[in-house]
């Protein structure tokens, strides 16, 4: 599988991220989630790797309490839909290599995915 770095470009933290992996100058291909939206196969494999869609769904988004999901007890399968139907629910930037997943803004998640692109 090759490596695939998901982004929203006009995210201040992606942008910053991005900046300093430098996704492309290591083979991945970097993929604007508004412009071309995730595929099932895409999240699945992500989930693959990460255990959890929980895991890849981020809380920050704005919809996240404009939904009212605030207040709801959500299922696995609620989060894989949510991250389906809205980009914004997706946890970014994210890595998929063959080797793994790496998603959010997380220190140690930033220092594993560079260590993806440069192994």
């Amino acid at each position: 599988m090759s490596k695939t770095f998901f982004t929203l470009p006009t995210c201040k933290t992606c942008q910053r991220i991005e900046a300093d992996l430098k996704p492309a100058e290591s083979g991945a291909v970097v993929r604007d989630i508004k412009a071309q939206a995730i595929t099932a196969e895409e999240i699945d494999a992500m989930h693959a790797h990460s255990g959890s869609y929980e895991a890849l769904f981020s809380r920050r988004a704005m919809k996240f309490r404009s939904m009212g999901l605030a207040d709801r007890q959500l299922t696995e399968s609620d989060f894989r839909q949510l991250i389906m139907d809205e980009y914004t629910f997706l946890k970014r930037p994210v890595l998929l290599t063959g080797a793994g997943v790496f998603a959010g803004s997380a220190k140690a998640s930033v220092e594993a995915a560079r260590s993806a692109l440069r192994g």
